[in-house]
């Protein structure tokens, strides 16, 4: 067929072959649905044996390390994070027919935590939306929700004080974390001239202050109790605007005035998914501890020098206040390495003998961020 032949395409008007092509669609469609399906049961037989053992349906290294074979197995041209998404929600779909999974978040729906979430169980779990970070963790000590997703550290505002509060509080335990880069928009019903008021909770508006005080230095700032309050707020007034996610400017409606309005490229959030279980070794784990110490010269140096004798590396480490102790700390630390590994196992056990308390708030795998 010749060029103009081929761009005159067939008498309805369609393209020469796409009607072959669509017909070639519509077969790979069925097969990928079969396949599915067939995967999905195959997953329902391992639920089955894993319920004949008392182990848990969820298992977060288990699934990081499917999504990463999978990624790496694609040739394109579809993307890796593409792939993933596809997987991700494969996975959530077959875990839902071995059980449904309830999952707490600071809500309500498009906060932060809830996309965090969704990047690490899907979207077949039921959502339980909360008012606060101390509300998650009750839902899961309580056993109303099997986990929960709370944040951690900001690459920018550095800890969650709630979160550690909360962690001193209650025994749960870490089972995998989800590295979610923060893109902050500023979302609105109405032009940038008519703002007054920006509304947002208070970490939003301190990641975005430069930007704010450039751009919009007259409006006014709003604290509000989460991005997703900020963004329906927005959508009520008519000179209000949002900072929050893009999902939550789709849900409620609102313009895109700016995006990526971060002050600082690369935030990123650290959320910890929150149950009552370790994750098991994958080889690229790290632990998270925390310890009080005697109130003495050397106290803190003697206890950090213990992974160094074990050559284990240090990723984090915060110090939190004890409530009504004066000059009283517990300490948190996250190291290289799973507890069942033996350096591990001979740090704990020689930090147990040094210090008042120590906690072990889980093992997870390390995890690459997304979003």
């Amino acid at each position: 067929m010749t060029k103009s032949g081929s761009a005159r395409g067939s008498a309805a008007g369609k393209p020469a072959g796409l009607a072959a092509l669509r017909t070639r669609i519509d077969a790979l469609d069925r097969q990928i649905v079969a396949l599915m399906n067939q995967r999905a049961d195959v997953a329902r037989q391992i639920g089955l044996l894993k319920q004949s053992t008392g182990s848990a349906t969820y298992d977060p290294s288990r699934e990081e390390a499917v999504l990463e074979r999978v990624a790496a197995a694609n040739e394109g041209p579809l993307a890796d994070d593409s792939v993933k998404a596809i997987w991700r929600e494969l996975i959530s779909g077959s875990r839902a027919i071995e059980q449904h999974l309830r999952v707490a978040h600071l809500g309500p729906a498009w906060t932060y935590s809830h996309l965090a979430a969704l990047h690490r169980f899907g979207s077949s779990v039921d959502f339980v939306p909360v008012a606060s970070i101390s509300a998650a963790f009750e839902e899961v000590h309580a056993g109303h929700s099997h986990y929960g997703v709370v944040p951690l550290e900001n690459s920018t505002d550095g800890r969650i004080a709630d979160t550690l509060d909360n962690f001193s509080r209650l025994p749960v335990k870490i089972c995998a974390e989800v590295p979610l880069r923060i893109h902050h928009n500023l979302l609105a019903a109405c032009d940038r001239s008519a703002i007054r008021e920006v509304y947002s909770r208070p970490q939003a508006l301190s990641q975005c202050r430069n930007w704010l005080a450039r751009q919009l230095p007259s409006a006014r700032l709003v604290e509000v109790t989460s991005t997703s309050a900020a963004a329906e707020r927005a959508a009520a007034t008519s000179d209000g605007a949002a900072i929050a996610s893009r999902q939550a400017g789709v849900h409620y409606g609102l313009a895109v005035l700016a995006e990526n309005i971060e002050d600082v490229a690369g935030n990123t959030t650290r959320f910890a998914v929150i149950g009552h279980a370790d994750a098991e070794r994958t080889g690229r784990d790290q632990t998270a501890l925390m310890f009080e110490i005697e109130h003495r010269p050397g106290g803190l140096a003697d206890a950090l020098a213990i992974p160094k004798r074990q050559r284990l590396n240090l990723t984090w480490i915060e110090s939190f206040p004890l409530p009504g102790q004066e000059r009283g700390y517990i300490f948190f630390v996250e190291l290289e390495g799973h507890r069942s590994d033996l350096r591990v196992r001979r740090a704990i056990a020689s930090l147990e003998k040094r210090c008042k308390r120590v906690v072990i708030l889980g093992s997870y795998a390390a995890a690459a961020p997304v979003g």
